[in-house]
C-alpha cells in the first residue's frame, strides 16, 4: 500500500486574507504617489489615503487658515490636478481606495472618479464608475465628536451623506459610500459599550435619512444597507475587542433585520474595516508598540466570524512624529507574517461554543442596547450630537481612563509601569527616527493653485460653482452639479465656500462643561488646588487658563482632558474649541485677561502657529502672559520654541494631568516673581 492509497485528512479550505493597507499621503501629492506605488510593491494590496487637514476642512491652501497646515497629516488635493498626479500610474479601474474624508467627501469622490474617466478615454463615463471599488469614510457624526474635521451644521451634511449614498447605489455600485467610523470614538474616550451604540446610532441616523430623503426604492434600499461599512478601533484589551467586534456583528443583524426589514443575509453582514488603536501608542519605550500593534491586529483577526476584511496598522513610532517609509514596511509585514506563515486562515471561527466569550459578548449586547435607546430616546444621534451628551459622555469616560493610568489602576508598561529601561537604538537619534514633512509643501501648493486658476475656464467654472449654490437650497442631489464643478476645474476651497455660504458653519459642543473629572484624586491634587488657590490670592483674584486649538487640528481629546483637569485643580478655564485662529486665541487672552495661555497642536503645524500666537501675545503688552505647548512635538522643536519664549513643552510622555497642572502653576509663579 502506497501513501497515496492511505486517506488524507481533508484539508480546510483557506480563508482569502484582508485587504492590507497602510495609512498614507504627506507633503505633495508627486511625494504621495511615489510612496503608494511603493507600498503596492511590497504587497499592500490596497491604498488608504490621508488628506491634509486644508483638504479635509474644505479650504484651499492659500486660506490663512491653512497658514502651517499644508501636507502636515496627509497629502493637499486642492483641485483635479494634483488628484491626477496623486494616482498617476495607478489604475483606479482595478484599485480599491480607501479615503479618509468626511465634510468635503463628496467633493473628494468626485474628483477622484474623474481622474478615472480620464484614465479611461475609451470609455463612457458610467462603465469607468462601475468599475470603481473603494470606501470614502464620510462619517460626519463621529467628527462632532472625536477628530473636528466637521464643516456645516449636522442637518446639512446628513443631506450630503444622503446624497453620495444614494448616488453611489446608483452609479458606483462597488464603492462604500459611508464608513461608519468608531475609531475616532475610542480614541477621544469610548468605552466598547459607548464606541458600539453611537456608532450603530450613526448608522440609524444615516440609513433613516436616506430612506426619508426617497431617493431609493423599497427594492434598492437593501443595496444601500449592503453597503455601509464601518471603520472600528481595536485596543489592547484582547479579549474584550474580540468580543466586541462579534457583538457588533450580532447588533448589526439585529438592527438591520428588524428596523429595516433586510432579507438578504448577504446585505446585513457586518462589514468592517480597522485601523488599530494609536491612542495607546506611548513615546517612552516606543518599541513596546510593536507588540501592543500585533496585539490588537489579533482582536479582529482571529475571529472569522467577526474578523475584519480590510486592516491597517500605525507604526510603532507614531508617538514621536511622522513614520518613514521603512515603519510603514515594518507595520505591512506584521500583516503579511500573520496572513501568509501562520494557519490563522484555514479554520473555522475558534472562539465559537466558548463560554467566556458568549457571556461577555452578551454583556457588550446588553449595555449597548440600553444606550442605544437613551440616543434614541434624545430624539436619535443629531439630536444628541447638537445637546452635547454623547461628547460629554465621551470627554468623562476619556477623564477616567486618564485617572486610572495616573493612579496606576491601569498598568501601561514604560509609562507608569516597569520604567526601567536601557537605551533604544531604535530612537537613539530621536530626530532621525520620524520623517519630516517637506517644508516646501506649502509653496508647492501655493504655486499649484495659482497656476491651476490661471489656466482654466473661468467662465465654466463661476457656472458650476453657480449650479451648485442654486441646487443645495433645492432637494436635488448634489453629486451632478458636484461633478461638474470637478470637471470645470473649481477647487476644493470654491466647492466648500459655496456651500459653507448656503448651509453656514457650525461650532460643535467641547463636552468640558458637562463631563465628570477626578475631583477626588487624591493627595497631589489636593496639593495643587491648595497651590493654585494661594497663587490666585497673592495675584488678586482666581487664576484664570485659556485653553487653545489654533490652526485645522481638530484632534481636541488632549485639551479637552487639560480643561477638565484644570477645572478640578481649581483654576477658571477658558476653553472655546477646535480651529482658531492664533489672532482669536489672542483676543480671547486679553478679553479674559488669563494668567496662562496652554496651546494644543499635534498636526504638526507648532513652528508656525506657535511663534504667531507669542507674537500676538507681545503686540497686544501681554509679554508676562506664560504660554505653554502641548502635542506630538520632536525634541529639537521643542527646544527652539523655549528660545523663541514658551514657558514649557509637553508632549504624549507627560501623562500625568495633575503634574502638569503644578508646572503651570509655577510657570505662572515665575512669570509674576512669585517665590
Amino acid at each position: 500500500m502506497t501513501e497515496k492509497d492511505v486517506a488524507q485528512p481533508e484539508r480546510p479550505t483557506k480563508d482569502r486574507p484582508w485587504v492590507m493597507r497602510t495609512y498614507a499621503g504627506h507633503s505633495t501629492a508627486e511625494a504621495s504617489n511615489a510612496l503608494y506605488r511603493t507600498n503596492l510593491a511590497k504587497g499592500q494590496t490596497g491604498l488608504s489615503v490621508a488628506f491634509d487637514l486644508p483638504t479635509q476642512t474644505g479650504y484651499d491652501p492659500d486660506s490663512p487658515l491653512s497658514r502651517g497646515e499644508v501636507g502636515k497629516v496627509g497629502v493637499p488635493v486642492p483641485h483635479l490636478g494634483e488628484m491626477r498626479k496623486l494616482f498617476a500610474d495607478i489604475p483606479l479601474t482595478e484599485m480599491n481606495t480607501s479615503m479618509t474624508i468626511n465634510a468635503t467627501a463628496m467633493w473628494l469622490l468626485a474628483m477622484y472618479q474623474v481622474a478615472a474617466e480620464e484614465q479611461n478615454p475609451d470609455l463612457e463615463p458610467s462603465a469607468v464608475a462601475a468599475q470603481l471599488a473603494g470606501t470614502t469614510q464620510n462619517d460626519i457624526i463621529k467628527e462632532y465628536l472625536s477628530r473636528g474635521t466637521y464643516v456645516f451644521p449636522p442637518q446639512h451634511s446628513l443631506r450630503l451623506i444622503s446624497d453620495m449614498i444614494a448616488y453611489t447605489v446608483h452609479e458606483i455600485p462597488k464603492w462604500n459610500p459611508i464608513n461608519i467610523c468608531s475609531y475616532h470614538l475610542q480614541e477621544a474616550g469610548a468605552t466598547p459599550t459607548q464606541e458600539l451604540a453611537y456608532a450603530l446610532c450613526t448608522a440609524i441616523a444615516v440609513l433613516d435619512q436616506v430612506k426619508a430623503s426617497g431617493q431609493v426604492s423599497e427594492d434598492d434600499f437593501e443595496k444601500v444597507v449592503g453597503r455601509i461599512s464601518f471603520f472600528v478601533n481595536a485596543g489592547v484589551r484582547f479579549v474584550e475587542e474580540m468580543c466586541k467586534m462579534r457583538a457588533f456583528v450580532e447588533l448589526w443583524d439585529r438592527i438591520t433585520r428588524e428596523r429595516y426589514g433586510v432579507q438578504d443575509p448577504k446585505m446585513r453582514r457586518f462589514r468592517y474595516g480597522v485601523q488599530v488603536n494609536s491612542l495607546g501608542l506611548t513615546e517612552a519605550q516606543p518599541e513596546n508598540n510593536v507588540q501592543r500593534i500585533v496585539l490588537e491586529m489579533l482582536g479582529v483577526t482571529l475571529s472569522k466570524d467577526a474578523r475584519a476584511r480590510a486592516v491597517q496598522l500605525p507604526a510603532w513610532n507614531e508617538a514621536l512624529g511622522l513614520p518613514r517609509p521603512w515603519d510603514q514596511q515594518w507595520s505591512l509585514r506584521l500583516q503579511q507574517v500573520l496572513a501568509f506563515e501562520s494557519d490563522l486562515l484555514e479554520y473555522d471561527d475558534i472562539f465559537t461554543g466558548s463560554h467566556v466569550v458568549e457571556a461577555k459578548v452578551a454583556e457588550l449586547i446588553e449595555s449597548a442596547t440600553a444606550e442605544i435607546d437613551r440616543v434614541q430616546a434624545l430624539g436619535g444621534a443629531i439630536a444628541a450630537v447638537e445637546s452635547g451628551y454623547m461628547k460629554s459622555e465621551l470627554v468623562s469616560a476619556h477623564a477616567a481612563r486618564r485617572g486610572r493610568i495616573e493612579s496606576g489602576d491601569e498598568t501601561i508598561v514604560g509609562v507608569n509601569r516597569y520604567e526601567t529601561t536601557e537605551p533604544s537604538p531604535l530612537t537613539a537619534d530621536l530626530d532621525g527616527a520620524i520623517m519630516a514633512a517637506d517644508p516646501k509643501a506649502e509653496q508647492s501648493a501655493l504655486d499649484s493653485v495659482s497656476s491651476w486658476k490661471a489656466e482654466r475656464d473661468q467662465p465654466r467654472v463661476e457656472a458650476a460653482l453657480k449650479r451648485l449654490a442654486d441646487e443645495a437650497k433645492t432637494d436635488t442631489n448634489l453629486m451632478a452639479a458636484t461633478l461638474e464643478a470637478a470637471r470645470a476645474g473649481a477647487t476644493t476651497g470654491e466647492w466648500a465656500g459655496v456651500l459653507r455660504e448656503v448651509f453656514g458653519e457650525f461650532r460643535a459642543p467641547t463636552g468640558v462643561s458637562g463631563a465628570v473629572g477626578v475631583a477626588q484624586a487624591g493627595a497631589e491634587l489636593t496639593e495643587v488646588r491648595e497651590r493654585v488657590k494661594a497663587t490666585g490670592d497673592e495675584l488678586g483674584g482666581r487664576l484664570r487658563l485659556l485653553v487653545g486649538k489654533p490652526g485645522l487640528d481638530g484632534h481636541s481629546n488632549g485639551a479637552e482632558q487639560v480643561a477638565v483637569r484644570a477645572r478640578d485643580a481649581g483654576f477658571e478655564v477658558i476653553y472655546q474649541g477646535i480651529r482658531l485662529t492664533p489672532e482669536q486665541i489672542v483676543s480671547a487672552a486679553v478679553a479674559e485677561d488669563v494668567h496662562c495661555v496652554g496651546l494644543s497642536i499635534l498636526s504638526g503645524s507648532h513652528m508656525e502657529l506657535v511663534p504667531a500666537v507669542l507674537d500676538g501675545l507681545r503686540a497686544a503688552g501681554l509679554d508676562d502672559v506664560p504660554v505653554i505647548v502641548g502635542g506630538i512635538i520632536p525634541d529639537s522643536d521643542g527646544k527652539r520654541l523655549m528660545e523663541l519664549g514658551v514657558a514649557a513643552v509637553y508632549t504624549p510622555k507627560d501623562f500625568g494631568l495633575t503634574e502638569i497642572m503644578g508646572g503651570i502653576v509655577g510657570v505662572i509663579r515665575a512669570a509674576h516673581d512669585l517665590v
